[in-house]
């Protein structure tokens, strides 16, 4: 299955996503002669495989969609080896890195490739992706998910200890992603590793680690530091009864047991309770080597 392209029919052994709810989503790998059960009921992958992308599958007790992968939807049902970013992270990272089709970016660690995939997708066809992984299993998968998703081309996969053994780069990023519990050490090496007027990216949990990497940042020559937290704040939408008069009327009104002057409003209203904190993201600018 490619994530490079979109492809309208659905072959044998394309990883799919089984669309059976918004919160309610799951990848599959799509063989001939076998059979999924969901809980809407069993799905034969010969029933799949063939209908275009999209397609509503009926089963015994329901229907699903099949959906083409991206990488939206993929790291909502990657499997996970380690914690990921999620879109509202990953949207701000490629923003503000201003990563586009050729440029060329460095990311560790590679983790479970959540935000490898957006950032193929941004810098392809042009654009190369070197991302590190210290931990040599964990980079042997990546690897191999990138060719079943086809696109090993635009990215090199390397088992290593960036923080003291460095990126073996010099002068070609135009961008650097680090996702490391002590960013700070890596932060000299991805300086040499960086074109002049690069952009660096650290994500961390704790603001203890910002502090440090932000120092560092600084000592090593970064200016424009900036540290951001995404947050996501939802809201209900309601439907109020309201009196049909003035502000300065309402209180009177208020005290009528006539309903005839009452009318309908929808308003939104921000829920009290909210998703909490991921992390900080530190960015910079390296102006001259």
């Amino acid at each position: 299955m490619s994530f490079k392209e979109y492809r309208d029919v659905i072959k044998e052994n394309d990883a799919v996503i089984l669309y059976l709810g918004f919160d309610n989503m799951l990848t599959l790998k799509l063989e001939k002669g076998k059979t999924h059960q969901t809980r809407y009921g069993a799905m034969k992958h010969d029933d799949v495989i063939g209908r275009n992308f999209g397609s509503k599958i009926q089963c015994a007790n329901g229907f699903l969609h099949v959906l083409h992968p991206t990488p939206e939807l993929w790291t909502l049902n990657l499997p996970h080896r380690t914690q990921i970013l999620y879109a509202t992270d990953i949207s701000m990272v490629i923003m503000q890195l201003d990563l586009k089709p050729g440029s060329v970016v460095i990311e560790s660690g590679t983790g479970s490739g959540s935000l490898s995939h957006s950032i193929i997708r941004t810098i392809a066809p042009t654009g190369h992706l070197y991302t590190f992984e210290f931990h040599e299993q964990r980079a042997e998968k990546a690897k191999d998910e990138f060719e079943e998703h086809e696109i090993s081309e635009y990215v090199t996969v390397e088992h290593r200890d960036v923080c003291n053994n460095g990126f073996g780069k010099t002068a070609v990023a135009d961008a650097v992603f680090l996702d490391l519990p002590a960013p700070w050490s890596a932060i000299p090496h991805a300086k040499v590793a960086m074109k002049s007027q690069g952009r660096i990216c650290s994500f961390s949990p704790c603001i203890e680690q910002v502090q440090t990497s932000c120092e560092t940042l600084a000592a090593n020559g970064f200016t424009d530091i900036v540290t951001i937290e995404c947050l996501v704040r939802l809201y209900d939408v309601k439907e109020l009864n309201i009196p049909q008069t003035s502000l300065v009327e309402k209180d009177k009104l208020a005290d009528s047991a006539d309903s005839s002057n009452m009318t309908k409003m929808t308003v939104s209203v921000p829920q009290t309770v909210m998703p909490g904190h991921t992390g900080y993201l530190t960015f910079a600018t390296l102006f001259s080597k």
